[in-house]
């Protein structure tokens, strides 16, 4: 009893065990009366979801970057099948385009089967350069990025890499999957 006073310990001895553990020890238990305010990723989902009319939805693979501006030139796609042109997409009138089979999401539809439903996009993008006087000013270029798309994305006969900005210039070929249709890029200057 003199030892309860006194605050010392109790009669009980500790176990050898305990010493022998590793420094492992359980979780705390989680208080479930308490919110939790960590990242859910439903709030990223939901801004990335696009509903149909029907009901259906779907999650977009691209966001935009902070960077993406609209273009100032007059960028345009003509797009070919052989030596016959089908069309002129004007492509600089918003920043970024998704091009891909799904009617829903896609801004450039490709009709073509060995294409993914969001296959690639392009994104105007202000970057630094550098003008022949050593100033950097702000100049608005066009890029390509592949989704990750099954049978890739080629500009002037070359798959370039998935997930990663390729900057496009006036008179590139690109072609998407394994379409024959080619999409020849020119600008008002061009």
């Amino acid at each position: 009893m003199d030892r309860e006073r006194r605050g010392g310990s109790s009669r009980r001895s500790k176990s050898p065990r305990s010493r022998q553990r590793s420094g492992s020890r359980s979780p705390p238990p989680v208080d479930k009366a308490k919110p939790n305010f960590g990242a859910s990723g439903l709030l990223a989902a939901a801004t990335n979801t696009v509903k149909a009319a029907d009901g259906s939805s779907t999650v977009l693979k691209y966001n935009e970057p902070p960077e993406a501006r609209k273009p100032t030139l007059g960028w345009r796609l003509y797009v070919f099948k052989g030596k016959e042109q089908l069309e002129l997409l004007h492509i600089h009138r918003q920043s970024a385009y998704l091009i891909g089979r799904d009617r829903l999401v896609a801004d450039i539809v490709l009709e073509h089967p060995s294409c993914s439903k969001q296959h690639a996009a392009i994104q105007h993008r202000s970057i630094q350069q550098r003008d022949e006087f050593g100033g950097v000013k702000a100049v608005i270029k066009p890029f390509i990025i592949d989704l990750e798309s099954t049978n890739g994305t080629h500009v002037n006969d070359e798959q370039i890499p998935t997930s990663r900005f390729y900057e496009l210039k006036a008179g590139d070929v690109i072609k998407f999957g394994l379409s024959v249709r080619e999409y020849v890029l020119l600008h008002d200057d061009a």
